[in-house]
This record gives C-alpha cells, structure tokens and sequence, in this order.
C-alpha cells in the first residue's frame, strides 16, 4: 500500500469527517492475508480515481479508537465516508471489480 497515505487515530476527523469529498478508509493490520491481497487493488483505484475519492489506510493494531468506534470486528474493512458519515461499509477483500462496482456511487 505504497500509495495511499496512512491516517491516524488523531488525524481521522480532520482527514475523513470534514473531507470536502468522499475518503475511502481501509481498516488493516500487518498480519492480514487478505488485507495484503486487497492492497495493491487499491493502490490502482488510487492512480485511476484519486482525484474524485479520497483513498487512506489504518493500521488497527496502531490505531485502535476509530476501528472500535465503528463497529470494525473483521478486516480487511473498507468504509467509505462522506459527509461525516459512513455511506458504504465493504468487509472482506474482493476482486478489483467488485470493488468498483461498489464504489461506483463515489468514483
């Protein structure tokens, strides 16, 4: 996940709640398969609709307030906030396109 800039606990209501555009977070940890099979998807949802989606990770076992404030049990969880709220939560990794096609709303 080269690409996609890391967000903090501190960092999160300033970066996503008060995003003037849709912020993709993905909720991950080092030690996940899947979260590692769903990164370099996102790295190319990031080069190919940066400029319309926000895209951000974080490290739950780094940042454990935010995961836990959102209800995030299972990762990788990819939630998508706009207007300060969760619009559109996707848990488990998927293929890059059903990942658009669930984001098609945003992108």
């Amino acid at each position: 996940m080269a690409n996609i800039a890391a967000v903090t606990d501190a960092e999160f209501e300033a970066q996503v709640l008060k995003s003037d555009k849709p912020v993709l977070v993905d909720f991950w940890a080092e030690w996940c398969g899947p979260c590692r099979q769903v990164a370099p998807i996102l790295d190319e949802i990031n080069a190919e609709h940066g400029e319309k989606i926000t895209l951000l990770k974080m490290n739950v076992d780094e940042n454990p307030v935010t995961p836990s404030s959102y209800r995030v049990t299972g990762i990788p969880t990819i939630n998508v906030y706009q207007g300060g709220e969760v619009v559109k939560s996707i848990v488990g990794a998927k293929p890059k396109a059903a990942l658009l096609k669930e984001l098609a709303d945003f992108i």
